[in-house]
This record gives C-alpha cells, structure tokens and sequence, in this order.
C-alpha cells in the first residue's frame, strides 16, 4: 500500500500536472492524487499564496513567474525553477462565499458577523444574496465555486420549500465544503455532509411562553407568518404551553397574516386573539408587532394591560414607541461561528461534521406584564 504523499510532495505534483498541462479542475487533481478535493483546495491556495497558481474559470493554472523554465538537472532534463516559497498564514488567500437570502431584514446582524470573523482571520467574504428562491440558491452558489473559485460557501438556502431536499443534496455533493446558517438538513446523510449553525428557535418561543406564564397569563396565543423560522417557533410554543399545562387549543393558534403584514391581516389577527379571549401573545416578527400595538392603541385595546405581546426577532422592538419585550435569536454569532467552522473545515477536512445549534435571549421591556384581574 502507498503511503499518502506529504504535503510539500503533493503541491510540488500539483506544479508539475499544471507545468505540463497548463491548467486543471481543482475535481480532476484531487481525483489524481487520490485525495479530497477540499485538500486540493488547501494545496492551491497555499501555493497561490505563494504567487505560483492562480484560479481560472474552473480551476487552476501556473502563474507565469511559476512556469518550467529549462534547468540542467542530474539526468538532463528540464525541471522546475520557482521563486522563494514564502510561509503561508492562517487565513490568509482563502476566500469564503455567503449566500443569504435577504439583505432587508435578519441576515444583515448574520453579515456583520461573519464579515469581523473573516478580518479576524485573513479570510476574504463574496456575497450573493437568492431572495428565497431555490433556482437563485443553486446559481449563486454556483457562481461563487465556478467562476470565483471560493474554498468554501455559507448558506441559509431555501431547504425548506417543497423542492429542498433536492437543493439539499445538491449542495451536499459539491467539492466545496459548505455550512448552512439558520438551515438544518433533513436527511442524515446530509447531516454527515453539511455542517449548520442555527438558533433554537423552539427554545426562544419557550422562553417567551414562560415569561407570560410567569407573569400569570393562561390564554397565550401565537400570532405569525409564513417564513422558515416559524415551523420551529410554532413547535417551541406548542411544547411550552403543553408543558406548562395551558389551553392549546386551534384558536391560540391564530391565523397566520399574510406576508405583507398589512393593517388588514393584522387586525384580523387582533381579531383572532381577542375571539379566543388570548391576554398574551407572542407575534412574529417586530414589523407586525409594532403594527399589532399600532392597531391595539387606534381600538382602545392597552397593551399591556389588555394585552401583552412579545415579538420573536428583536431587530426594531427595542426602538418601537412602545419598546417590545422580544426573543432575540444571536443573528451575529451565528455568521460569526459559521467563518470560525468553515475555516477549521478547510484546516482539517477529515474531522466529523460539526453542528452548531445557539440558544436566543428573551428581552422584557414594556409590553408585558400580569393581566388585568
């Protein structure tokens, strides 16, 4: 049995496949050397670090200060002459794509920390931004791996529509290494795959549900919308008011309000709460919170004497005229922590896939309080 080439060994076969051939796929070198390809990726960037490999559409090619230049060797042949190889340092010439799926709301606090993650340690961040769409989730991260050639992607793609399991197993084949943020797979094998961080988000409704329990609320109703956050706030709060041994019945269960978070679907969600006599509720997200208290104020409903509401997102609660006790979800240590993975990945690809999972933080202000008696 052959004993796995050293590292110098492998990038020194790396230049000699590239000084005669010009240039190769990063899938066809590793296939070659009978390694993974997320090796070969740390083996160019290394030596491009070095100024002697320079990515091209699809792979990579020698520099020109790198290519065989005729130099007598032992038995005559021409062989390789290659400037000074300078230490390569942590981070430095990797570069790391983040797809997201907005840039309106959420994934900015999730930006802001992968991109002081990434000055921390030298790493270069491309963004793309897919709109929660699959088909832009697919040619965006296609884009930054083709025609950018990133060591590796973040992503919070849009896995959980109908189709997302497909988009699931595609990012889970790719050469790249990539770490979802706020996703979690559904299929083991792509757990084994693909390394997440996301937020409890059942635990943040919990906590919510608690808190008003606390402060003696029985009737606590949930208030949402569609958006991949909610399947699990809507688990956390069942679980909580099951736990807690409070009624759990369809009504607390408002109707969801449409995605535009109109004056008319939040009433008819204030509507909805008041026919199923709810003393508190917990509304995804702040926009239809704070337009949730605006209604409350213009009907003479007093919050939180009449009503206490808890917003699960915390991006505006706290600047709301009304400031609103909130669940804050940590948005940027999870793009912190998600640069962190995806660089120890690239440094040791052979360990397992890890899983991140962050714990949120409920933030009382004025909105909630005991119910009126």
């Amino acid at each position: 049995m052959t004993a796995p080439a050293l590292a110098s060994e492998r990038r020194e076969q790396i230049l000699e496949i590239l000084a005669a051939e010009g240039s190769a796929r990063l899938s066809a070198l590793a296939d070659r050397l009978g390694v993974t390809p997320v090796t070969v990726r740390r083996d160019v960037s290394q030596l491009a670090d070095q100024g002697l490999v320079q990515r091209v559409h699809g792979g990579v090619s020698l520099t020109a200060s790198a290519r065989p230049t005729p130099a007598p060797a032992a038995d005559g042949a021409p062989s390789l002459r290659r400037a000074p190889q300078p230490a390569a340092t942590d981070g430095a010439g990797t570069t790391i794509g983040i797809v997201v799926p907005s840039m309106d709301y959420y994934y900015p606090g999730v930006l802001s920390g992968a991109r002081a993650a990434a000055e921390e340690l030298g790493i270069r961040l491309v963004l793309g931004v897919s709109s929660y769409r699959i088909d832009e989730d697919r040619r965006q991260v296609q884009r930054l791996v083709d025609d950018i050639g990133v060591d590796a992607v973040l992503t919070a793609p849009a896995i959980d529509q109908p189709d997302g399991g497909e988009l699931a197993s595609w990012l889970a084949g790719l050469d790249t290494p990539v770490v979802l943020l706020e996703r979690s797979p559904r299929r083991a094998t792509q757990h084994a795959v693909l390394e997440s961080v996301v937020t409890d988000h059942a635990l943040g409704a919990g906590l919510a549900v608690e808190h008003l329990a606390g402060l003696g609320h029985r009737r606590i109703g949930l208030a949402s919308r569609t958006s991949p956050t909610m399947a699990a706030v809507r688990d956390g709060w069942r679980a909580a008011v099951r736990d807690l041994a409070l009624p759990a019945g369809p009504d607390l269960d408002v109707v969801s309000y449409d995605h535009s978070g109109s004056r008319e679907s939040i009433d008819r969600a204030l509507d909805a709460m008041l026919d199923a006599r709810c003393t508190a509720v917990l509304v995804h997200a702040d926009p239809e919170a704070i337009t949730l208290l605006e209604r409350c104020d213009d009907r003479g409903i007093s919050v939180p004497d009449d009503l206490s509401v808890i917003a699960y997102d915390d991006e505006v609660a706290a600047i709301a005229p009304q400031p609103i006790t909130a669940v804050r979800p940590p948005r940027t240590t999870v793009g912190r922590l998600g640069v962190r993975l995806v660089a120890e990945r690239l440094a040791d690809p052979a360990r397992p896939a890890q899983r991140v999972v962050l714990s949120p933080q409920l933030r009382p202000r004025a909105t909630t309080a005991p119910p009126r008696r």
